[in-house]
């Protein structure tokens, strides 16, 4: 075999190898493309969440600066708004954190594809793992922002009292 030969079919290796590795990305990126749909999803339910929150606290807020100088009837009312906030306010924290939790280990699962695609190893159980926990965390998250939007229901009272 000629130099020139050698030289030519060591560029078409090179090209075959360089060709394959952008192929292996691509796939990689065709599977995280899932996660990342999911991502905005949770990041949607976490604005609403953050959304009902600030109303939570604007409501106590009021009726904190209310009850100082509420009639004598009035106030065991703004005393039972506030415990019903207050549990509202937490229920909504633990599901922003769950969901928050949720989204960091899906952002997890597409860096664990890359690097196990990069390294070349086999990472499919910790991606299991990882998106069987975000999977639990998202629904006991979404779970409690359900029990918040039913406490919030419990107490409207429609209609003449």
């Amino acid at each position: 075999m000629t130099r020139r030969k050698r030289i030519t079919c060591h560029h078409q290796e090179g090209s075959l190898i360089q060709e394959l590795q952008v192929s292996a990305i691509a796939h990689v990126i065709q599977l995280a493309v899932a996660p990342v749909f999911l991502l905005t999803g949770v990041g949607a339910m976490l604005g609403v969440m953050a959304n009902r929150l600030g109303r939570v606290i604007d409501r106590a807020r009021v009726l904190e600066e209310r009850l100082p100088a509420a009639p004598p009837d009035a106030a065991p009312d703004y005393r039972n708004q506030l415990g019903v906030l207050g549990r509202r306010s937490h229920l909504i924290q633990w599901a922003i954190g769950l969901c928050t939790a949720s989204a960091l280990l899906v952002c997890a699962v597409i860096v664990t594809l890359f690097v196990g695609a990069f390294l070349k190893t086999d990472v499919a159980g910790v991606i299991g793992a990882m998106f069987v926990a975000a999977m639990l965390s998202l629904s006991a998250g979404l779970i409690l922002f359900l029990a918040e939007i039913r406490l919030a229901i419990g107490g409207i009272r429609i209609g003449p009292r």
